[in-house]
């Protein structure tokens, strides 16, 4: 299967359709939740966004369904090129998808010997073998320590200059061939998965893409509207906790001149995030990181 998808009846459920709404899934990936919300949607309309070029062999048969082949990113400039605003709901499944995983030749997995790609856009020009052929030892500790808090980053990235001085880091197995010595054997699994973590994000920019579809869900979605994203590691949840919560990506109240507290964009549908069933992480592993978080905007 391309990609199962994860917590399906407590996305449903969260995005609340009505059935002639505009909702639009973000990650449209092997099509899994958009199918299930096509069925809660009669006499609406669904826009799909994704960057990767494999995701159009899942294109769904349904005049209700419209795939954008477009970075997120562009949530608003696509929509408003679709005549599709306002929307009344968005749904957000963030990371990478089982086909990406599981496809050796993208460069995403630990487990296979692969070219060190990583792009979701397969017409980019940034790839992880050449960020780490190319970036000082400052910008690659920066990125190991910002994108998956590691702990020693600095000692990570002064070992990656001083290899790649005399070897090619070109595949996964060089990459791990270079660093293996940094890691205890009990965590290798661990770290290996944070360091592919790093440079994924670095290549694809992920990070800024999704503060621009969280500032550009207010400007899009109705009053009323619903914004569910699902995130894989802390460092998404966290900029979606702090916006749905605080308006801002570093979780402060703020003031105005007059020392009130301006009007949120988002209320919080949960208390908590929502997280996936024992019988779900059974079926599908993957899904136990996942966390759901939903808001309604004011």
């Amino acid at each position: 299967m391309y990609h199962i998808p994860v917590m399906l009846s407590e996305c449903l459920q969260a995005l609340n359709i009505q059935g002639n709404e505009n909702v639009v899934d973000v990650t449209f990936g092997g099509g899994g939740h958009s199918k299930a919300i096509l069925q809660q949607l009669p006499n609406g309309k669904l826009w799909a966004f994704d960057q990767d070029a494999d995701a159009a062999a899942n294109v769904l048969n349904d005049e209700r369904f419209v795939l954008i082949p477009h970075n997120f990113k562009n949530l608003k400039q696509y929509l408003q090129l679709y005549g599709a605003l306002p929307v009344d709901a968005i749904l957000a499944d963030l990371g990478v998808s089982s086909h990406q995983f599981d496809t050796a030749t993208r460069g995403f997995s630990t487990r296979f010997d692969a070219p060190l790609d990583m792009r979701m856009n397969k017409q980019g020009q940034e790839t992880a073998a050449s960020l780490l052929a190319t970036l000082s030892a400052e910008a690659l500790q920066q990125m190991f320590s910002v994108n998956a808090e590691i702990r020693n980053a600095k000692t990570l990235a002064a070992c990656i200059v001083a290899y790649r001085s005399e070897h090619a880091i070109e595949r996964t197995e060089e990459l791990k061939q270079c660093i293996k010595h940094l890691i205890p054997a009990a965590s290798m699994q661990q770290y290996l998965a944070q360091v592919f973590q790093a440079l994924r994000i670095e290549v694809n920019q992920e990070l800024d893409a999704l503060k621009q579809l969280l500032l550009q869900s207010v400007q899009v979605l109705k009053p009323g509207g619903r914004l569910v994203v699902m995130s894989y590691h802390s460092l998404e949840d966290r900029l979606v906790k702090n916006f749905m919560q605080r308006g801002n990506f570093d979780g402060v109240i703020t003031h105005d001149l007059y020392g009130n507290t301006p009007p949120l964009p988002f209320k919080n549908l949960y208390k908590k995030p929502i997280t996936a069933s024992a019988a779900e992480i059974q079926l599908n592993p993957r899904s136990r990181s996942a966390k759901l978080r939903a808001a309604i905007k004011t």
